[in-house]
């Protein structure tokens, strides 16, 4: 089921640049006596992001972009990127707690607030807390263990998505999106539950970020290549462009260009067809920020234009996957969503 660890090449570098060094490893190979229960999904602490809670995914960047989830007759299922790294968790082991909150407060300031709240103008935003692997399992050479951490990981996210389809989803629509290790996660629910069920029909779009997704994953779900085709999904990792044309060679991965939303390769969109980022604050979008083109698995972006951004020097753009093109996404599921109602 995790194959897909061997898939990172350069876009395992992402880790690194971003943390570096202070990132604490876990104590010893994994250890089942260790890893933290299970969670309890009934109970709406155990959710980064429900419709019946308040939360980080209710914002939005500026009155124009409205928190359409109260009204919204679609769903989405969010699964947030590692955010159990380095020191000051309380934790050393391969699979952090739900209830962690130094984890719980750097997922929901990072990855529920910047990306999450992409898509609450499609569809109400359910979010699980899972026993998220340790940033480490992406990198250690004892395999062994990360697949098991992962294996931890994923039975809740498969717990989570039942127990929605069960108390939430009321034969609803929706939409899956994942970032990093969400994404891996996210593609394995789709292939192990979605896929060639009845659940298939429901299925809007899925948008599986920062990791690689190859071409034969899937049985019978295709890249999309329209920006307003349904029942397919979206991929892309996002590289500085001299160093992806330097080193991208995976031919056999998906990559979707953000901002013409097919996979074609080579096919090159300017920075002014970007809708608009959103960075290092929530409230200032920057349009026209980065320009993106598919090449060999991996997307192109020129160096984004930004105060500052003379001192941004890292060459994998992995945490900025969606944040790049914050709007182009925004604008993209609601139109997919738009589009699937018409004839559902």
């Amino acid at each position: 089921m995790y194959a897909a660890l061997r898939l990172l090449t350069i876009s395992g570098v992402f880790a690194l640049s971003v943390w570096g060094c202070s990132t604490a490893r876990p104590e010893g190979p994994f250890d089942p006596g260790t890893v933290p229960p299970a969670p309890d999904y009934s109970k709406l602490d155990n959710w980064a992001a429900h419709p019946d809670k308040a939360d980080a995914a209710d914002r939005t960047p500026c009155p124009e972009a409205i928190d359409w989830q109260k009204t919204a007759q679609a769903d989405v299922f969010f699964l947030y990127p590692t955010s159990y790294y380095g020191r000051g968790t309380g934790s050393d082991t391969w699979n952090v707690a739900v209830g962690n909150l130094p984890v719980n407060t750097r997922t929901d300031s990072a990855s529920i607030l910047f990306q999450a709240t992409i898509f609450n103008g499609a569809g109400r935003v359910f979010a699980p807390r899972y026993r998220q692997a340790h940033l480490q399992a992406f990198f250690t050479k004892d395999k062994n263990s990360a697949e098991k951490a992962l294996a931890v990981a994923y039975r809740d996210v498969l717990a989570a998505f039942e127990y929605y389809l069960k108390n939430w989803n009321n034969d609803r629509p929706f939409v899956i999106v994942g970032h990093s290790q969400g994404s891996l996660h996210a593609m394995n629910l789709i292939r192990d539950r979605i896929e060639n069920t009845p659940l298939r029909e429901k299925l809007i779009a899925a948008y599986l970020v920062g990791w690689p997704v190859k071409r034969d994953f899937f049985r019978s779900i295709k890249p999309c290549e329209t920006p307003m085709e349904t029942g397919c999904f979206c991929s892309w990792r996002t590289f500085e462009r001299r160093f992806g044309l330097r080193h991208a060679i995976e031919t056999d991965v998906v990559c979707t260009n953000p901002l013409t939303w097919n996979t074609r390769e080579g096919e090159y969109a300017p920075r002014s067809e970007n809708k608009g980022a959103i960075l290092r604050s929530f409230c200032t979008m920057y349009p026209n920020i980065s320009d993106a083109e598919v090449h060999k698995g991996v997307l192109l972006c020129s160096k984004p234009r930004f105060p500052g951004s003379f001192l941004f020097l890292r060459k994998n753009y992995h945490i900025g996957d969606l944040n790049l093109y914050y709007y182009d996404v925004r604008l993209n599921v609601q139109a997919r969503v738009e589009a699937f109602l018409k004839d559902f």
